[in-house]
């Protein structure tokens, strides 16, 4: 009988995203849910970009423009990035799957932080490809070590800034000490779909090496800090070799009409962009209070979520939250992360956290 398909493929474990607020009104009955999981912008998006939508839905019959010229121009004017070296995806998470697919070859591997994105590990998995994971340190990218584990046979290393799920992450010095070490013929895979939220000084500008020549593909996303999740569109700024090779691969008309529009209409409203950083990080600091005053254990964030150790059953914590109509995200056995919200959701958290009993639930494991 032949084989349907490979052992890698039939051991992974399916993605899960965060709990859909339909499916739990469903299960429990229940109404006024506060949806935390999965690092949604609490504002929603631009109203350019709803604007956008509205005005072109009748000429939905028409296919969408594949190469996707207006929204890269614009991206390119953004970042000085020439538009041959601009690429789009139905998210960024299409983007990072097309560059394992096309690059990453029998016999290569990749590096890559664990915990970590998933989609990471997941994808070269799926490509039957040996995948080196390296522990994060202090909750953050071990760049040191990741480096260490680069051979000979390593083609592409992936490096979250933000991390997701820790929320923390790298300095311009360390990715100036890593670029130095990794030899200039490996893809470093920058992931920085929660750029926006990042307001530390010591922040990295990754297209400086874009810039220098070094074979780097930076990855941002409409899906976070500009509110499209619904609509997948993310970009990458590469090579321009790279991105000529990602378009001969890539799927026919990858990124929809109203993805497009919406993508360029929020990309020149940057009062949205700053209210919604404004907002998360007054969402942060009343959350660190809170947590603190528990003695509940974090790392402090530049991105739109909290990573914490509720040193309890991570599971039959998120079980307790559901039943209070709040949704959160477990990640470890004693780790969950919550996406910061406006702030009557982040109150609307907080009393849910202080009704569970933590105690109760250590005891039951």
């Amino acid at each position: 009988m032949m084989r349907l398909t490979t052992d890698d493929i039939l051991s992974l474990s399916p993605y899960v995203p965060g709990k859909p607020i339909e499916e739990l009104e469903r299960e429990l009955g229940i109404t006024n849910i506060v949806k935390l999981a999965s690092n949604e912008n609490p504002l929603g998006p631009s109203p350019k970009a709803v604007a956008a939508i509205s005005g072109i839905l009748g000429g939905l019959h028409r296919y969408p423009d594949g190469a996707g010229y207006y929204l890269k121009d614009a991206l390119s004017k953004k970042s000085g990035w020439p538009v041959e070296g601009i690429v789009l995806g139905n998210g960024s998470n299409e983007i990072l799957e097309s560059l394992v697919k096309t690059f990453l070859l029998e016999g290569e591997n990749a590096v890559m932080a664990e915990p970590s994105f998933i989609v990471y590990k997941m994808a070269a998995q799926a490509a039957g490809r040996e995948r080196k994971v390296v522990p994060l340190k202090d909750g953050r990218h071990d760049l040191a070590a990741m480096a260490d584990a680069v051979t000979l046979a390593t083609k592409i290393v992936f490096i979250a800034n933000p991390n997701n799920p820790t929320g923390t992450m790298n300095t311009a010095d360390e990715f100036d000490v890593f670029m130095k070490r990794v030899p200039e013929d490996v893809i470093v895979v920058v992931d920085e779909a929660y750029y926006e939220y990042a307001t530390d000084p010591a922040y990295p500008d990754t297209l400086k090496y874009l810039r220098d020549g070094r074979m780097i593909c930076v990855l941002r996303t409409f899906s976070k800090a500009y509110g499209l999740a619904g609509l997948r569109i993310g970009y990458g700024y590469v090579p321009a070799e790279i991105a000529g090779i990602l378009e001969r691969t890539r799927q026919p008309f990858n990124t929809n009409t109203l993805a497009q529009a919406a993508a360029l209409a929020a990309l020149s409203d940057t009062a949205h962009v700053t209210e919604s950083v404004r907002v998360n990080d007054e969402g942060k600091k009343y959350l660190y209070a809170v947590l603190d005053g528990m003695g509940i254990s974090y790392y402090p964030t530049q991105a739109n979520f909290i990573y914490m150790d509720i040193k309890s059953d991570a599971k039959a914590a998120f079980d307790a939250l559901l039943g209070q109509g709040v949704i959160v995200r477990p990640m470890g056995p004693t780790q969950i992360r919550v996406t910061v919200g406006t702030m009557a959701e982040n109150e609307r958290f907080v009393d849910a956290l202080k009704a569970v009993n933590f105690k109760s639930m250590s005891e039951t494991r």
